[in-house]
């Protein structure tokens, strides 16, 4: 590829000095070489981004080196497909919200666990919810379990509560993770429900992916989640404020993100901490991890800048500029719904392969579900931009989830075979 070639595609308003492009296109070729590079399914490769030191306050975006090997670490976690293999064993997610303002959030995190991978899918939601949620899809399992303050009486919520935490529990021990959180809401009686669920949740040793609403009920209730090592937060830009200030007591900190990310998940205990934006920054309070590959300047939901590619030279070429202009011009959050459906497949995968393997392998499956997660959905979200551009939904990028898993961990030889003949 010639660089001058690029250059003359390249409005004269968004150019930049020649050895800024040249270092910018070097740093996407590397990446986006090493991203699809042939690894083998065992082959991996991760670095610790942050020890304690070294990270001063100049420090505004994850250095180089801080990058994990996402998708090396999708392609290790990922189990094969094999045919001896019985329905539950590649995930059982279960979806902890929905009410009656909110029924899509749930719906897009759930069906995003099957479009994975996962075998089953269930959503808890309220009785409003219940019917829209089944209307969306026949694949999902859906419990209209949950009560909301309107619906009952003052003098009813304790019977009604400990009913509610009874049918959950007839459940709970079947699934691999919960995802507590999209379309919650905030109605008090509810978000109380919902801290019975968390508790015995952790009791079972299940692991928990909060969001949203999830991430409002406990930055209020810290001891729901403190000292647990199998809760995973994923709080998006305003989500991760409210998170610092109630936890360390100052505003966000950009210039040293992963220290402050670092600092943040040792205060809380345990838990482990997606933080998304531009580059989604991991850390389990004892190390921090980076992804930044891939990514959608389009964030769904009408938030975040739109910036659309041009069409020039050949689709290598075309593909390569387009990453660039986003590298340099966007900023982005992998936010979608999609996003915590994907950490709770990964997480659940990743705690097989550790259970699985014959030595201690020293790895934290939420922290390895994380990256993997988040290099999915950006995969997905890239793919879905480069067709709908400024039409992309969610569900465009639910849509791509399949491709995305499926580019980055081929089938096996003999499945491709079997789908060639």
């Amino acid at each position: 590829m010639r660089i001058h070639c690029l250059q003359r595609s390249i409005p004269s308003s968004c150019m930049l000095n020649s050895s800024a492009i040249i270092r910018r296109q070097q740093f996407l070729i590397r990446a986006l070489g090493g991203c699809c590079s042939h690894q083998t399914h065992h082959q991996f490769r991760m670095q610790s981004m942050f020890s304690g030191s070294g990270l001063g306050a100049d420090a505004v975006q994850p250095k180089k080196g801080l990058d994990a090997d996402a998708c090396g670490i999708l392609r290790l976690i990922t189990p094969p497909v094999d045919p001896t293999r019985y329905k539950g064993q590649a995930g059982k997610i279960a979806v902890i919200g929905g009410c009656r303002e909110y029924t899509g959030a749930p719906y897009f995190s759930a069906i995003s666990a099957l479009k994975i991978g996962a075998d089953l899918s269930h959503v808890f939601c309220t009785k409003d919810a219940a019917p829209i949620i089944k209307g969306y899809s026949p694949e999902l399992i859906v419990h209209p379990v949950l009560e909301e303050s309107y619906s009952i009486r003052d003098e009813d919520k304790k019977s009604i509560s400990e009913r509610v935490l009874a049918e959950v529990e007839k459940w709970m021990e079947r699934f691999d993770c919960l995802v507590v959180g999209p379309g919650l809401g905030r109605d008090p009686f509810l978000l109380d429900c919902v801290s019975n669920i968390i508790k015995h949740a952790r009791r079972s040793s299940i692991p928990i992916v909060i969001d949203a609403d999830g991430l409002f009920l406990v930055t209020n209730s810290l001891d729901l989640i403190s000292g647990y090592p199998l809760a995973i937060l994923t709080p998006n830009i305003n989500e991760y404020k409210r998170l610092v200030q109630s936890v360390l007591n100052c505003e966000v900190n950009d210039h040293d993100a992963p220290g402050q990310l670092l600092s943040l998940a040792k205060r809380i205990g345990g838990v482990t901490i997606l933080r998304k934006g531009k580059s989604d920054l991991v850390s389990d309070g004892n190390q921090v991890m980076s992804v930044s590959m891939y990514g959608s300047p389009r964030r769904c939901g009408g938030q975040g800048d739109i910036l659309s590619g041009r069409q020039i030279i050949s689709s290598k070429v075309k593909r390569l500029l387009f990453s660039w202009l986003i590298t340099i011009f966007s900023q982005y959050e992998t936010s979608y719904s999609s996003a915590d459906a994907s950490v709770a497949v990964f997480v659940s995968w990743a705690r097989q392969y550790i259970s699985s393997a014959k030595e201690e392998l020293g790895m934290n499956p939420t922290v390895l579900g994380c990256i993997a997660g988040s290099a999915l959905v950006r995969k997905a979200a890239l793919l879905a931009f480069e067709n709908k551009r400024r039409s992309t939904l969610t569900g465009d990028i639910i849509e791509c989830l399949g491709r995305s898993l499926d580019e980055i961990c081929p089938l096996s030889g003999v499945h491709r075979s079997l789908l060639d003949q």
